[in-house]
């Protein structure tokens, strides 16, 4: 299995997609990943470090997107980066998935341009780890989609049950829909038709208020894209804001320092499934293709198991059941 990786994406490239490819191919021996970025760069990053040179593949792509790049403008302007090159490269079967940490825009356009959409698929959709009490569950739509038609919030249902049973090991994934209140006939007229159009789906459990989210009360969290991003960026936002705030507490109070220390401690052990480093990233569903984006401060660690997200989504034919669930 080849997994390409974009070396010029990211907040840390090339260190850290480098290095999070070495740590992906050494714990998986049927692995090998394709560096995609300046040539030069990658050997430079590589240089010092031991390594399989059968399994670590280098493709130069010169150009290089930028993180606050216009993503169509970029996706057509610049023939030669790291993401446009990669993309070709899995659209010819030269590789079985793309990796990067760069601009999502650019990558969610170049994966819809050149890998195209599944077949039968309205839009593809970009999705989010949020975690809860009792662990990861999936946001969608993260911000590819501002407004969704009920049918393709039906098939953004779908995809996420898919998603959350072959790769989150969930069995029976439940659906609720983000709104102002649990009645059938509360929020927009776009959710209320919503509403009525996915009702009778299988796991679709209703209406679903902002304070159900962290309690894990649906295993999908169906949202447009406005919204979701608005969530995902508040949730990004709690692990700082609680140690701000606890960190103010404990200057307050007279306490030891093993006190301290043990508050600590228990503190980071709560949040914990805040980290993105655990999961890496996620795919955009409903594309051709295998196409993971990471956030755009990802470590070593999150690029490795970015790497390894992509290979779940291989390994359990994500897309083909995709595909099967529309039918």
């Amino acid at each position: 299995m080849i997994v390409a990786v974009d070396a010029a994406g990211g907040d840390h490239y090339p260190k850290a997609p480098v290095e999070g490819a070495l740590l992906a191919v050494k714990e998986d021996p049927n692995l090998s990943v394709l560096l995609l970025g300046p040539e030069e760069m990658i050997k430079k990053a590589l240089e010092g470090k031991e390594y399989d040179k059968a399994r670590i593949l280098i493709q130069d792509a010169p150009q290089i997107i930028g993180m606050e790049e216009s993503p169509a403008s970029a996706v057509k302007g610049k023939q030669q980066s790291s993401i446009v090159i990669g993309m070709g490269l899995h659209k010819a079967g030269k590789c079985q998935a793309f990796v990067s940490a760069g601009n999502t825009g650019a990558l969610l356009a170049a994966s819809t341009f050149i890998l195209g959409k599944l077949e039968g698929i309205h839009r593809p959709t970009i999705g989010a780890y949020y975690p809860t009490v009792k662990g990861f569950r999936l946001l969608l739509d993260a911000g590819a989609n501002l407004e969704i038609k009920p049918e393709v919030a039906l098939q953004f249902a779908k995809m996420g049950q898919v998603y959350c049973r072959q790769i989150l090991g969930i069995e029976s994934p439940t659906v609720g829909l983000l709104n102002v209140g649990e009645e059938e006939g509360k929020g927009t007229e776009q959710l209320k038709e919503i509403y009525k159009y996915i009702k009778d789906h299988s796991g679709f459990i209703g209406n679903l208020e902002g304070k159900d989210i962290l309690s894990g009360k649906a295993d999908v969290y169906l949202t447009d894209g406005l919204v979701g991003n608005i969530l995902l960026k508040f949730g990004e936002s709690i692990p700082a804001t609680i140690m701000k705030l606890v960190e103010n507490a404990v200057s307050k109070l007279d306490l030891e320092v093993e006190e301290v220390v043990a508050a600590q401690k228990i503190l980071k052990t709560a949040l914990s499934p805040f980290d993105y480093e655990r999961v890496g990233g996620v795919p955009f569903l409903g594309v051709n293709g295998v196409s993971i984006v990471g956030h755009g401060g990802s470590s070593p660690l999150a690029i490795k198991n970015m790497i390894k997200s992509a290979v779940s989504c291989i390994n359990n034919d994500v897309n083909g059941k995709i595909v099967a669930s529309l039918n």
